[in-house]
């Protein structure tokens, strides 16, 4: 059986491909996930991939197996996160959420899961209303949408960045 989990590594500034690389080598499962961001230089623009978690990926771990003590003294790690003498996991849902997410590129879409959009039965995945079932009635800009929840028997709307809205 086995009992690899995810696991938080915080990585130097500036270091998320260079701690991913050296763990690599080590022989340690990661994943960093990235998004891409457009920038604008002498008239040119391109898509450069940026971490999705600035300072931070994901190693696959088998605690009682591997030596997982091994990646404090790994070039571009600043330290794995610990809950006291162990280190912390990462529910599975999150990896897969996230993963959930990725285009043909590897590239996490920020915005909404594919095949939403007014109308859309969602559920909202963060925040206080975490959870809470309604649907998507629109888009307001590139950083809100608008859901109607059904709260204390009248509809409510509340707006949401669209990263907090999962499917129904």
């Amino acid at each position: 059986m086995n009992a690899r989990r995810w696991y938080v590594v915080h990585t130097q500034p500036n270091g998320e491909a260079r701690a991913d690389l050296n763990l690599r080598r080590q022989g340690f499962a990661t994943y960093l996930p990235r998004y891409g961001r457009q920038r604008s230089h002498a008239r040119r623009r391109e898509v450069v991939k940026r971490p999705l978690f600035p300072r931070y990926l994901f190693v696959g771990l088998d605690l009682a197996r591997d030596r997982w003590r091994a990646i404090h003294s790994t070039f571009g790690v600043n330290r794995l996160v610990l809950a006291g003498e162990e280190p912390l996991p990462v529910p599975e849902s999150v990896i897969d959420e996230i993963r959930a997410r990725e285009d043909d590129e590897g590239l996490v879409a920020l915005g909404l899961p594919a095949g939403v959009g007014p109308g859309s039965r969602v559920r909202l995945v963060d925040g206080i209303f975490a959870d809470a079932k309604g649907v998507l009635e629109r888009i307001a800009d590139d950083r809100r949408v608008a859901i109607l929840l059904e709260l204390l028997g009248r509809e409510v709307r509340v707006f949401v960045s669209p990263a907090s809205v999962g499917i129904g």
